[in-house]
């Protein structure tokens, strides 16, 4: 079986309010890339992949009288996807939406929020101290991850955590000491999700269930240098020490991990204006509990220039360039 995790930048904007495709020549929310090129891209990208199951990152709006699974299972539709069900958890208010898209043929698949003492569902509120002052802050997530209860055609149970965690960019400052005050704040915040999400993971686990939690952690080891001021980055808090229950595992993290210097795996490509260059980062995971890591499962990043697959097919490398600023990652593993 094959699942993967995709952030498609913008999704959204390549669907009106009926949830029907806008493939024309106006601009997508990509720049410089039309609404057909974009749409177009992803279909190719969807197409190759081929997969059982898409966390789809950025899914388009269930929002203000939108339908986001209406517009995922159209742009199945128009493309020929097997993956052409789709299931969303807890809406958002910012017009990017956590979604599965599924085989119903292969999987079953069903919003299951859980809630306990110490982590309340996700569209609730978390009390943790950020800040040491001895006062509890309230924390929420603008994109309440997507739990969701599978079932493969053979009757094997699993469950997944779709996340999107909060970005750590200081939005509105201005001077250094805002940017500087702000991005601790936004990591506080951040490292608070991850904490929340943690004690979730560690429940499932404790019940010895078989967990993926996939999707955009917005952060990785070295990707700031506020890291340092908290000793932890997000993805290490997410997949465990091992204090707090059992780890998940995801190769590229352990790599990422453990090579501060030196090449690592990237999933993402941003052009920064200011330095005409481009800044890539391994930012999208699929951490797996140990019962699913001793199935010997493999990864693979679909990186257009770092994957031979990927770069020796012209039509797929153009099509992951201007899909998304994202690229996918795929797991294929015995279920």
């Amino acid at each position: 079986m094959r699942i993967a995790t995709y952030n498609v930048e913008w999704f959204d904007a390549l669907f009106d309010d009926a949830g029907q495709l806008l493939a024309d020549d106006a601009p997508s929310a990509r720049h410089g890339v039309t609404r057909r090129d974009q749409a177009e891209a992803l279909g190719v990208v969807f197409t190759a992949m081929d997969a059982d199951a898409v966390m789809v990152i950025e899914a388009p709006d269930s929002h203000r009288g939108r339908d986001g699974a209406r517009a995922l299972e159209t742009f199945a539709a128009t493309f020929g996807l097997r993956a052409r069900k789709a299931v969303i958890g807890f809406t958002n208010t910012t017009q990017q939406e956590i979604a599965l898209l599924y085989d119903p043929d292969v999987l079953s698949a069903r919003h299951d929020p859980g809630e306990s003492a110490l982590a309340p569902r996700f569209d609730g509120i978390f009390e943790i101290d950020l800040d040491f002052d001895a006062h509890r802050d309230r924390v929420q997530f603008s994109k309440p991850p997507l739990e969701l209860a599978m079932e493969t055609r053979s009757g094997t149970r699993f469950r997944m955590i779709g996340a999107h965690l909060k970005s750590k960019a200081p939005h509105g400052a201005v001077t250094r000491d805002q940017i500087m005050r702000l991005s601790i704040a936004n990591r506080r915040k951040q490292l608070a999700q991850a904490i929340w999400l943690r004690l979730r993971v560690a429940e499932h686990l404790k019940a010895g269930e078989s967990l993926m939690v996939l999707g955009d952690l917005n952060d990785g080891p070295g990707l700031d240098e506020y890291e340092e001021l908290f000793g932890r980055s997000s993805v290490e808090i997410v997949r465990g020490e091992g204090r707090d229950g059992p780890r998940l595992y995801d190769p590229n993290a352990s790599i990422a991990l453990q090579r501060r210097l030196g090449a690592q795996p990237t999933s993402a490509r941003f052009y920064i204006a200011p330095q005409d260059r481009y800044l890539q980062a391994l930012l999208d995971y699929i951490f797996v509990s140990p019962d699913l890591c001793a199935k010997r499962p493999e990864w693979r990043i679909w990186h257009p220039f770092n994957d031979p697959a990927c770069w020796r097919t012209p039509e797929l490398r153009e099509a992951l360039v201007v899909g998304s600023d994202h690229f996918p990652v795929t797991l294929d593993v015995e279920i």
